[in-house]
């Protein structure tokens, strides 16, 4: 049986802990940061951890599970 591809997309945007959970960057912040609450800009730093039901959904499009 031929190996199952990884959906490119996936690679690029998110990242697997070592527990399993599924990290990915938080949408809203490339244009449009001047009409936006300071409040959701300070927020929006760093990584967030996806709900369960969109990490499972992540996970089947990178079958051999992400770095």
């Amino acid at each position: 049986m031929p190996k199952m591809k990884t959906k490119s997309s996936v690679k690029k945007r998110f990242r697997q802990t070592a527990t399993g959970k599924v990290l990915a960057g938080p949408g809203n912040k490339r244009h449009g940061l001047i009409n936006r609450p300071q409040k959701m800009k300070r927020q929006n730093r760093g990584t967030q951890v996806l709900e369960p039901q969109d990490a499972k959904t992540v996970l089947q499009w990178a079958p051999y599970g992400l770095r």
